[in-house]
């Protein structure tokens, strides 16, 4: 392991929030140094890499409408480009895809095909792409099918707006969706969600607060705004996430099921480095997936350098005995004027 180098291009919140000074410590001590990346200055200078980290939403989502974001990603895709043995975690078009909640839920809709032997499934949802007449809007939920009361997420998977929420109990609240977003049922799970933490080939699952029941069908409930990541921070504590009756308490998920997921989810997104957000359906059981998130935070996951720098050693002896790897990603992986193909360390 002496001599590898590990860079980590990650904003100034991800780095605190992962503690990346502890982590580049503990690698140290394993043979591996840790480089942070600085995207405004030349990356050859600061290489050679043997692995490269990172986690570029913020960039990728700027990148849209702002030049200089747009600068920094080209030159940091044309430093992959032109070192094809580093390898990336994760690549790109597979990360990006995943900051489109358009992109994301249609894989997890078909999940349920992939997965039936282990009842896995996500709910009904529909794409609001643009702002429509209130009668459009519900003549395209009766269409979908999907049934009230109804989550409303943003299209764009990243940055605090995202984590701003909302619930619609009735046809005329779908007045006070922003699109472009998504609506998706809303599951009763009896206030428990369960995060899945995926590090490589390894899996956590980790047991957060939740939004708590609410009747079916639709009512004249006022709809209700929430940020998720107040809601369900391991020590929240809310009036929705407080059950208003006794449930029965819900099996945990199958751990035979998660780990299938987990592969499953590997594989058709081509990732190392993500989380699985799922809930366990009230009254069929159903293991319920209704987020997946890119290089999550890994709180409550004590393995977490560890199992990092398993993966990172994984990877290298990957490189010593077979050399990098192209993996090809199908084209809804695709970003418009990426690579067709990235390194990957899976």
């Amino acid at each position: 392991m002496s001599g590898r180098r590990v860079g980590f291009c990650l904003s100034d919140k991800k780095r605190r929030r992962m503690n990346l000074d502890a982590f580049a410590e503990f690698s140290a001590g394993h043979g591996v140094e840790v480089v942070e990346i600085d995207l405004a200055q030349p990356l050859v200078t600061q290489g050679p890499f043997d692995v490269i980290v990172h986690k570029l939403s913020d960039v990728i989502v700027e990148a849209e409408h702002d030049s200089q974001s747009q600068q920094l990603l080209t030159n940091f895709q044309s430093y992959v480009s032109a070192h094809p043995s580093t390898v990336l975690l994760d690549p790109l078009p597979a990360m990006t895809q995943l900051l489109d909640r358009f992109a994301s839920y249609r894989i997890m809709s078909k999940l349920h095909n992939s997965l039936r032997d282990w009842h896995i499934c996500s709910p009904p949802y529909l794409e609001i792409h643009s702002s429509s007449d209130v009668s459009s809007l519900q003549q395209a939920v009766m269409t979908q099918g999907i049934s009230f009361p109804l989550v409303c997420k943003t299209r764009v998977a990243h940055g605090s707006l995202s984590h701003e929420m909302s619930l619609i109990f009735s046809a005329g609240s779908l007045a006070d969706i922003h699109p472009p977003c998504v609506l998706q049922s809303f599951v009763n799970h009896g206030a428990v969600l369960h995060k899945v933490f995926v590090v490589g080939d390894r899996h956590f699952c980790v047991e957060r607060p939740s939004l708590k029941n609410f009747p079916s069908g639709p009512c004249d409930r006022k709809t209700i705004f929430f940020n998720s990541h107040q809601v369900s921070k391991p020590e929240s504590s809310s009036d929705l996430t407080a059950l208003d009756e006794q449930v029965p308490c819900l099996p945990p998920p199958s751990s035979e099921a998660v780990a299938a997921l987990v592969r499953e989810l590997r594989t058709q997104l081509g990732m190392a480095l993500f989380g699985v957000d799922i809930i366990i359906n009230l009254h069929t059981h159903t293991l319920t997936v209704i987020d997946i998130n890119i290089f999550p935070g890994y709180e409550g996951v004590p393995q977490f350098f560890s199992s990092l720098l398993s993966h990172i050693e994984s990877v290298f002896n990957k490189q010593t005995f077979a050399g990098p790897q192209a993996t090809s990603f199908p084209e809804s992986a695709q970003t418009k004027g990426g690579p067709s193909a990235a390194t990957t360390g899976l």
